[in-house]
């Protein structure tokens, strides 16, 4: 499928539409620790869905993303600019060494530079990503890509190897991702929790994402139980 979105020069090329927001590219320092993220937030709790369901984790949220889906159910508009070292600083008291990268759309980021600095410190690193920004290579210990285009048909999914595929469910039919299929490990379909539904919708919704995963075997059922424990 041609990809039609217009595209933004940008940390690597950016595929946007109308309402993206994109953070912009701050200069690069001399010391490394010296530069600057847009941190939405960090925190250490769990991971609440997919393939590391339960594990301890330490969550980066990211600012900005080039994507606006209905559903999201994050704040990515507003952020702060943080140094690496401030990151650091930020991380030290929290005992675990795995990091997940989030956002917004975290590939908008300087991966290479994260990857340089924190794995050599011991820190393991996953992202999840919408999939429309290829990730360099050997920076990411973990790939998780949820991609959109059942919201955007037009545009192009370029990361196309990773560990796990995370879908997320409004309906769409599953034949759409079978060239992604063979790139990934491990494959997750997961309920769309649309927040201004009532119990009575996410309900059927959460059942028949239940149905699909059970007639179409290679695909596994992900939940949100961090919204369930009332956790971030």
């Amino acid at each position: 499928m041609e990809d039609e979105t217009p595209e933004l020069i940008a940390l690597p090329l950016v595929p946007i539409i109308e309402e993206s927001i994109i953070p912009e590219k701050t200069s690069t320092p001399n010391d490394p620790l010296d530069q600057q993220f847009p941190i939405v937030e960090m925190f250490y709790s769990v991971q609440g869905e997919g393939f590391h369901t339960g594990v301890p984790s330490i969550f980066i949220r990211f600012g900005g993303c080039n994507l606006a889906c209905e559903w999201c159910d994050t704040s990515f508009d507003v952020w702060e600019n943080l140094t690496l070292r401030q990151i650091i600083r930020e991380m030290a008291p929290w005992d675990c060494n795995r990091i997940v990268l989030t956002g917004g759309e975290p590939a908008l980021q300087d991966l290479s530079a994260l990857s340089n600095i924190l794995r050599p410190m011991g820190y393991e690193l996953a992202i999840e990503t919408n999939g429309t920004i290829e990730i360099p290579e050997e920076v990411m210990d973990w790939i998780c890509v949820s991609p959109k285009d059942q919201l955007y048909s037009s545009v192009k999914i370029r990361q196309q190897i990773g560990d796990e595929l995370k879908v997320v469910w409004v309906g769409q039919t599953l034949d759409m991702y079978d060239e992604l299929l063979n790139g990934f490990d491990h494959h997750f379909l997961q309920p769309c929790y649309d927040e201004s539904k009532d119990s009575d919708w996410n309900g059927k919704n959460f059942r028949s994402t239940l149905e699909m995963v059970k007639n179409n075997p290679g695909w596994n059922l992900s939940l949100q139980t961090h919204k369930w424990m009332g956790v971030d």
